[in-house]
């Protein structure tokens, strides 16, 4: 199993201008800013073997409702997982995900003659932390009118 945890949507509300010639004294007056708005929440995808996955519309699919309430805002996804990580890429052409698992594997190798000294939970286990690494375990996308505002062709 796969835990992307701590989705955290966050937004801070616009501050609310009374006029346009407020005195610049209520500036800092709290009645007149409103407070942020977060949202957290844990979902945990199914196994994958392994390799590069499109998971987006998994995700969206556990936090959209919750996306839709935010004009403007910051998702951050974070993987509760030290094997695996999370980028983001091209969808468009499978090409691009099996060409970056041929470069992650020539870069990485594994096996017996990997020069690799932790195989306690297998030859193929550092490979797995060490490309985690590379990609990192975490994103943070922007959020748009309740949608991620991600590029065309970009999915995670």
């Amino acid at each position: 199993m796969m835990q992307v945890s701590s989705i955290c949507l966050a937004a801070k509300v616009p501050v609310r201008v009374k006029s346009l010639q407020t005195n610049p004294a209520t500036i800092n007056d709290p009645t007149s800013i409103a407070a942020p708005k977060w949202s957290q929440k844990t979902i945990t995808l199914p196994p994958l073997k392994r390799g590069c996955h499109l998971v987006t519309s998994k995700i969206l699919k556990e936090v959209g409702q919750e996306l839709s309430g935010f004009k403007c805002g910051l998702a951050h996804l974070f993987l509760h997982h030290t094997s695996a990580s999370l980028t983001i890429n091209e969808n468009y052409d499978y090409d691009v995900r099996d060409d970056t698992e041929t470069f992650l594997n020539q870069i990485v190798p594994e096996g017996p003659s990997a020069p690799w000294k932790h195989t306690l939970e297998g030859p193929d286990d550092m490979p797995a932390h060490i490309k985690s690494s590379m990609f990192g375990c975490a994103l943070t996308i922007p959020i748009t009118n309740g949608k991620l505002n991600m590029g065309t062709w970009q999915v995670y």
